[in-house]
C-alpha cells in the first residue's frame, strides 16, 4: 500500500451537497371549465364554497374527493394532458389558465376533477360559432395539477400577474408554503 503526498498542490474538494428541491404533490385529473352563473353553480354564483369572490382570473374548483389533498387556498399549476383528445381544447385556452387557487368545490357526483372558472366574457371564434372558454376547454382527461403553494383565503391575489409573482417568489406580500 502506497501513500502519496502532494505538497503545495491544490486539491479539489467535492462540492457540498445541496438539499433536494421539495417534491410537489401532483395529481392526474380530468380538467373542465365553468362560469359563475346560477345554471353552473348555486343560487349565489359570485361567492365560492370557501366564501371567496368568484374571480375568473384565479379561482378553480375541485371535486369533493380531492378535498383533503387540495384544501381551499391551495395554489396549483396545471399541465394540459399529454395525449390529445377530441373533447379537449386545452391548447386553445391555456393562456387563460395560469396558476389557480382552489376556492370552490364541485357537485358530489364528480371525482378526480378540477374545474377552471372562466369569465363569461372569454369567447373564442370556432367553426361552430362563438363559444365561451369553458365550452372550448371541454373535458380534458389526463391533465396534471401540481401543488405549488398555499395562500390564506382572505388574501387571494386578484390577478394572474399577482398570483404568479407570489408563486415565483417575486412578491413579499404573501408567504406561500407547499402543504
Amino acid at each position: 500500500m502506497g501513500l502519496f503526498l502532494f505538497s503545495g498542490a491544490a486539491m479539489a474538494m467535492p462540492a457540498p451537497a445541496q438539499a433536494p428541491a421539495p417534491v410537489q404533490p401532483a395529481y392526474t385529473v380530468a380538467l373542465t371549465g365553468y362560469n359563475a352563473v346560477p345554471a353552473q353553480t348555486d343560487d349565489d354564483p359570485l361567492v365560492t364554497a370557501s366564501g371567496a369572490y368568484s374571480n375568473p382570473e384565479v379561482v378553480a374548483a375541485r371535486s369533493q374527493d380531492l378535498g383533503d389533498k387540495l384544501p381551499f387556498g391551495t395554489i396549483i399549476a396545471i399541465d394540459g394532458p399529454a395525449a390529445t383528445s377530441t373533447t379537449c381544447g386545452y391548447n386553445a385556452v391555456a393562456p387563460l389558465v395560469g396558476y389557480r387557487v382552489i376556492e370552490d368545490t364541485m357537485n358530489a357526483h364528480f371525482s378526480d376533477r378540477i374545474d377552471i372558472l372562466f369569465s363569461t366574457k372569454a369567447h373564442y371564434a370556432t367553426a361552430d360559432g362563438t363559444k365561451n372558454a369553458s365550452t372550448v376547454l371541454g373535458i380534458c382527461p389526463g391533465a396534471t395539477v401540481r401543488v405549488v403553494g398555499h395562500v390564506d383565503i382572505d388574501h387571494i391575489p386578484k390577478t394572474q400577474a399577482a398570483l404568479a409573482s407570489l408563486v415565483e417568489g417575486r412578491s413579499a406580500d404573501l408567504a406561500t408554503a407547499a402543504k
